[in-house]
Formats: C-alpha cells, structure tokens, sequence
C-alpha cells in the first residue's frame, strides 16, 4: 500500500482517479456505513473515524496560503465542526463512543501545492460519497440530521466542479501530477489505515 502508482496522464484529475482507484474501492466497502444495515452506532463510528482523520490534516493545510489553500480557491469548509455537531445530536445518546486519538502523521512540511491539491481532492471527494450515504440514510437515521453527510443546502456538487477546474488550472505539468497523486495516495493510505 505504500506504492504510489505514477500514471502518465496528462490530465490531473484523470490521474487521479486512476492513482486512488484501488484505494477509493476498498475504503468505500470498509467504511462504518458500507453495512447494508447500517445505524447510529455505524454513523458514529464513521464520524469519529472521519474526524481522527481531518482534524490533523486541516491543521497542516491551514498552514498554507497558496495552492489549493489559496486566496482563489474555494471557502473553508469547517468539516470537523460540522462532525462535532452531529456526534454532539441528542439522537446519538447511548451510542458508543470510539475513543481512539487523532491520527498523528507528520504531514510534510513545506509541502507542494501540487501534493496539497492531491490530499484536498481526496477531502473533497469524501464529501461526494457523504451525499449518496444521505440520501440512503436521512429515512432510517431520522431524527438524526446528519449534518456532515448532508453537507449544506446545495449539497457538494457545485463546489466539487469549482474544484475540479482549479485543480486542472493548476496541476499541469508531469512533475506536478505525480505530486497531486502523491498526495491524494498518502491521504488515502492514512484514513485506510484507521479503519
């Protein structure tokens, strides 16, 4: 798992998507909320997982001001908040809680914006995957509002096609993508790793 595959595309999300297939199937079977019969306990299993996960690695983005991070590139999202929330909802009384701390990966100082574009893709990517889980869950899961799934009014899809443009705007070159692929494989490899 610790191979990074180095397509040769030249389109960085094409790239993408090939460098994480493998990756991106397997943790979508393994999540928490892949059960068929999937319930709070799952969802907060799947929150708590999410959140060891995203908390270090928006602390290391916040960092940056450039890239994917940049002044041009798309509003915060407060994930982490928005997981707080929901495990904080009174529909999750009872259930138990995973209390396992944050990951601890060193992320790379002075990383590249093109390794950076590749992490965030995957962050905006899981918020795809959320939208379809809403929709199957918001019935059984009710009263539950699953914040975090839902993911605003909207839903994810406009801010995934602003993303999807800056990222192909920005990583070009080969030497860029490799990095993006770089990114979005060690962001994988460490959530695949909490499961």
């Amino acid at each position: 798992m610790n191979q990074h595959p180095n397509p040769t595309q030249s389109d960085a999300l094409s790239a993408l998507r090939i460098a994480t297939a493998g990756r991106h199937a397997e943790l979508d079977s393994g999540m928490p909320l892949a059960r068929p019969d999937a319930g709070l306990q799952q969802y907060s299993d799947h929150l708590r997982m999410l959140r060891r996960w995203l908390s270090p690695l928006e602390s290391w983005l916040g960092q940056y001001g450039d890239g994917p991070q940049g002044e041009a590139s798309l509003p915060a999202l407060a994930r982490v908040a928005l997981i707080d929330a929901d495990l904080a909802d009174p529909a999750l009384a009872g259930v138990l809680a995973d209390t396992r701390p944050d990951d601890t990966t060193v992320w790379p100082d002075g990383a590249s914006a093109a390794y950076r574009w590749g992490v965030t893709y995957v962050i905006e990517g899981s918020q795809l995957g959320g939208a379809v889980l809403y929709q199957r869950l918001a019935g059984p899961l009710a009263p539950h509002p699953l914040r975090y799934l839902r993911s605003g009014a909207e839903g994810p899809g406009p801010r995934w096609r602003s993303f999807m443009l800056a990222l192909r705007e920005s990583v070009k070159s080969q030497g860029e993508i490799d990095y993006a692929c770089r990114g979005a494989c060690d962001a994988f490899d460490r959530i695949l790793a909490m499961r």
